[in-house]
């Protein structure tokens, strides 16, 4: 009877140890794979698979939105030398392909010292999510991938589903509740709402004459984005 007992156990054990083996970690979630709008307009329908780190959709986005503000780590005012507005400057300086631990930027962003982390105070600290998305695309290589994701669906311009995860993406970092550039808070439905309906979202991300052209430092949004917003904005822009 013990040695049946004990043979039982074994087994159990046994079958514990092989799922524990074969168990894999999660893995950090590419942005889009969440997200309605990516640097092209991605729509994947809310499909949570891993679709891989796109540079330009998951990364460039994250830096030009909270990096790039006056004073900080753009084309004219390049603080520490560091300009993270493109592929090239942002691998340029300091940076170490296939090792987060040893890049500068990914140091400053997880820094434990509110005074030396990036973005510095009152701009709030990147995410735990973006900072696993940074991580994991220097340590994969930090390759330079672009054009990734499915086209824009222009006829998609919900707040919630195109225009939101639009402002999140490429204008909250520098015009939050605690830091509004300018004045202009995109961070909310109020906020988003007060800038399209004075004409001043869409003359800042169209790059009309006397505006000044958003996001800040970075690339001009897709057609299709713009016209989301047009849409949006020509609905009455609606919080639906």
């Amino acid at each position: 009877m013990k040695q049946t007992r004990s043979l039982g156990i074994l087994v159990v054990l046994s079958v514990l140890m092989i799922i524990a083996c074969t168990h894999k970690p999660e893995t950090p979630v590419p942005a889009a794979a969440n997200n309605n709008t990516g640097n092209n307009g991605g729509n994947n329908g809310g499909n949570n698979a891993d679709t891989g780190i796109c540079f330009s959709r998951d990364i460039l986005p994250v830096f030009i939105a909270n990096c790039t503000q006056s004073g900080c780590h753009n084309a004219v005012d390049k603080a520490e030398g560091y300009v993270f507005t493109s592929y090239e400057t942002i691998t340029a300086k300091d940076f170490v392909k296939g090792n987060a631990g040893e890049t500068k930027l990914y140091k400053t962003i997880t820094d434990k010292d509110i005074k030396d982390r990036m973005p510095q105070a009152p701009n709030a600290p990147l995410t735990s999510a973006q900072i696993s998305l940074i991580a994991r695309w220097i340590n994969e290589g930090a390759k330079n991938t672009t054009n990734c994701g499915t086209p824009c669906d222009s006829n998609n311009y919900t707040y919630s589903a195109a225009i939101k995860p639009m402002m999140d993406t490429y204008c909250k970092g520098c015009h939050s509740t605690a830091s509004p550039s300018k004045g202009v808070i995109l961070d909310t439905y109020d906020g988003v709402k007060s800038a399209a309906t004075a004409g001043k979202l869409l003359q800042a991300i169209r790059h009309e004459a006397g505006a000044v052209a958003m996001p800040s430092g970075g690339s001009k949004l897709s057609s299709c984005q713009i016209v989301q917003v047009q849409k949006w904005v020509a609905a009455g822009a609606l919080n639906n």
